[in-house]
């Protein structure tokens, strides 16, 4: 739809042609730097609007470390507040909600500058995140190369666990069904929540700070198209013709078996769940991705995989191979 309305002048750097930007906006400034920025704003999807706000911010901020830079200079926050709530419960709401997106900001190093605020229907908050930088300080979205592999880094699955949370809560009768076939026990849907909450809230920030020194050539985050329609994102802005084969699939422990029961299809062995705030999608050679996924998982404490790799194709296609193995995720600490 949007291709038709001739958006964009061509010179965005690391996209195919220059065009409209595929996770940021990065652009030459008039004195000779790089502006790196993004937009992005999040629905609710926890009962924490803290939290909301804490998963608003990393979700915002990820666009940026997918360029491979550690560091957001400010941020403009966009803010809803809730016009159908009490004057009491809004004002509850909507100052938790701005106290998990700051802390999240100050955890990055960056500040809140501004912003804009409605009422709506709906608490939605987001924003509009800015990095100042000079050439070989980011990575360009445009250089996969084959025989590179593909590393992700956070596990898939947070839309079936946010999902079956909410079955739970409301005693839905998908719940009652993985309940009765005891494909999923309270305890394991519980942690898979908190699994999920904390992998959508961690900051992407050390996986992005690392790319330019383990020599990444491309990367993206994993949201909402799901990893497959990511990975397709990234092969059609590609300056080569490469395709993608996709390997492996970390998952939250738990979800692919929800998944595989048939209670409900959310396409995640099919690499199109949605997810939130996901990990960051590399390509880099082998040896320099074996030495990222170990000093991430130094600073993070919490794993990164080779799932892919890169092939030539004049088709530029992302696929999921026939023989793809799973990897169940359990929550660290």
């Amino acid at each position: 739809m949007l291709s038709t309305l001739n958006l964009g002048d061509g010179q965005n750097l690391g996209t195919a042609n220059g065009r409209i930007a595929l996770d940021c906006s990065v652009r030459h400034t008039r004195q000779g730097h790089v502006c790196i920025s993004t937009a992005d704003f999040f629905f609710p999807l926890v009962d924490s609007p803290y939290l909301q706000g804490r998963i608003g911010a990393a979700n915002v901020l990820s666009d940026l470390y997918a360029e491979g830079v550690g560091e957001c200079d400010f941020v403009l926050m966009l803010l809803a507040a809730c016009r159908d709530m009490t004057e009491d419960e809004r004002t509850i709401c909507t100052k938790e909600m701005v106290k998990g997106f700051n802390d999240a900001c100050l955890e990055a190093g960056t500040t809140v500058t501004g912003g804009q605020t409605v009422l709506n229907p709906w608490p939605v908050i987001g924003g509009v995140a800015t990095t100042i930088c000079c050439e070989g300080e980011y990575v360009k979205s445009d250089g996969a190369q084959v025989g590179d592999v593909v590393v992700l880094t956070k596990p898939l699955g947070t839309q079936v666990a946010v999902n079956v949370h909410e079955w739970r809560v409301r005693q839905t009768p998908k719940w009652q069904e993985l309940s009765k076939r005891k494909i999923i026990s309270l305890e394991e849907a519980e942690d898979m929540m908190h699994a999920a909450v904390c992998s959508m809230s961690r900051l992407n920030r050390h996986a992005g700070s690392l790319m330019v020194k383990h020599h990444a050539h491309a990367g993206t985050d994993v949201t909402g198209f799901g990893i497959l329609g990511h990975a397709q994102n990234l092969m059609d802005n590609q300056a080569a013709e490469v395709g993608m084969e996709i390997h492996t699939l970390p998952c939250i422990a738990n979800t692919s078996k929800v998944e595989q029961s048939g209670v409900l299809d959310f396409r995640l062995l099919k690499g199109y769940s949605a997810e939130t705030s996901g990990g960051l999608m590399i390509c880099m050679k082998e040896t320099d991705a074996i030495a990222y996924c170990r000093e991430l998982e130094d600073m993070d404490e919490e794993p990164a995989w080779i799932i892919g790799r890169v092939v030539e194709d004049p088709n530029r296609k992302a696929s999921i191979v026939n023989d793809f193995k799973t990897i169940e995720v359990e929550l660290r600490g």
